[in-house]
């Protein structure tokens, strides 16, 4: 067994410092991957009798609302322990983490699997999807692995000097960190996401080629004699007759589920004041820019001065920028004051805007619908220089 513990250590280790690397990219994407998670729970739990039901259901609500913190803290915990493992470094107190973690992670893998109502955990991010099933099996392998660490933690031993690990220690602390603040602020660095750059909006909102549809069979239910009975239009009881079957309903029964069967992006739809579908209006435009706002949690203040030199740059070479927002009241009111006052607002489905956009605000620019660059709201000023390239090009 003593030659399987440096194999092992060194496996688990790699596999969790790569776990949260690939999730510390987008730490946004787990956050609202684990709002999906506390949602789906707390309605289930409305639904129970469970005498902790109340207190489970405000827990949950308080973790959605402090998600993008928890999946911070997650993220770094897991690549931090992933370090420290494999510096077998504090291994006491490493094995018990590791431990605590891993049943926590097979726990959310198994409700994700089992339950049915996922259809990736969000386990290695929007880079690397994988389904609950592969996810769980994963989990449940590490389970074993860490459990055969955790008993023989005694001979894992440190590969530097103690100082040396300490200085390794807090330098992954600091890079766990550090690449979450980066990208929650300048977008992932990896973009994983049906609007990564160089991607055609339109192309993308239309159903893959290899979609296999969902296929149902209109089924009804009568009741007959005091008991609801369901058939389908092919198999009509040899008895049947209005008196004795009475019409309850009838519902289309899914008798062998599809695959690939949704386009990348769903939601897109931009429509003003008057509610009218101006998506197409917007994609066929030569060149136009986009500034998705989900929320205003970022001040106005803070982006308005380098955003008005775009916005005035761009309509004077007749280039139009419009706002994509989830309420266009409220944005209305955000942007009152402003330079690009009377910029137009449409409004979008705010799942849409999230995926589309990983800070808020975040500056489109396209062509024709295509994807040309993007940038957070740190960085509009690139958006204005990106702009004046391509006009130039033409």
């Amino acid at each position: 067994m003593k030659i399987l513990l440096q194999p092992a250590r060194f496996f688990v280790a790699i596999l969790f410092i790569l776990s949260g690397l690939v999730k510390a990219n987008d730490p946004l994407g787990l956050a609202y991957k684990m709002k999906e998670f506390f949602e789906v729970w707390s309605d289930g739990l409305s639904h129970s009798s469970f005498f902790m039901s109340h207190g489970l259901i405000s827990l949950f609500s308080f973790f959605n609302e402090h998600a993008l913190a928890l999946s911070i803290f997650m993220i770094a915990f897991e690549i931090i322990a992933g370090v420290a493992l494999l510096l077998g470094w504090q291994m006491k107190l490493v094995s018990w983490l590791l431990l605590l973690l891993i049943v926590f992670f097979t726990f959310l893998t198994g409700y994700a699997y089992f339950s049915g109502k996922f259809k990736n955990c969000g386990c290695f991010g929007d880079c690397l999807p994988i389904t609950p099933l592969t996810s769980f099996m994963k989990d449940i392998i590490l389970t074993i692995l860490i459990l055969f660490l955790f008993f023989n933690k005694e001979k894992i031993k440190t590969i530097f000097t103690p100082q040396t690990s300490r200085i390794s220690f807090f330098a992954a602390i600091i890079a766990s960190f550090g690449v979450q603040w980066y990208t929650l602020n300048y977008l992932p660095l990896a973009d994983c996401l049906p609007f990564k750059k160089g991607n055609i909006i339109q192309e993308k909102m239309k159903m893959p080629a290899d979609a296999v549809p969902d296929s149902t069979v209109i089924t009804f239910v009568y009741n007959k004699a005091g008991q609801e009975v369901e058939f389908t239009a092919s198999q009509f009881p040899a008895d049947f007759n209005s008196t004795t079957y009475q019409f309850v309903r009838r519902y289309d029964k899914l008798i062998r589920k599809g695959k690939n069967n949704e386009p990348p992006i769903k939601g897109f739809n931009l429509s003003g004041s008057t509610n009218e579908d101006s998506t197409a209006y917007v994609l066929d435009q030569p060149f136009a820019m986009l500034l998705f706002c989900e929320n205003f949690d970022e001040p106005v203040g803070t982006w308005s001065r380098e955003f008005a030199e775009l916005y005035a740059a761009a309509s004077a070479k007749h280039v139009p920028v419009y706002m994509v927002a989830s309420g266009e009241e409220t944005a209305r009111k955000k942007i009152a004051g402003t330079p690009f006052a009377d910029m137009p607002i449409f409004k979008c489905d705010y799942t849409a805007i999230r995926t589309a956009a990983r800070t808020s605000p975040c500056l489109y620019l396209l062509e024709k619908g295509k994807i040309i660059d993007k940038w957070s709201y740190r960085r509009i000023r690139d958006g204005l220089q990106s702009l004046e390239t391509e006009l130039v090009k033409k």
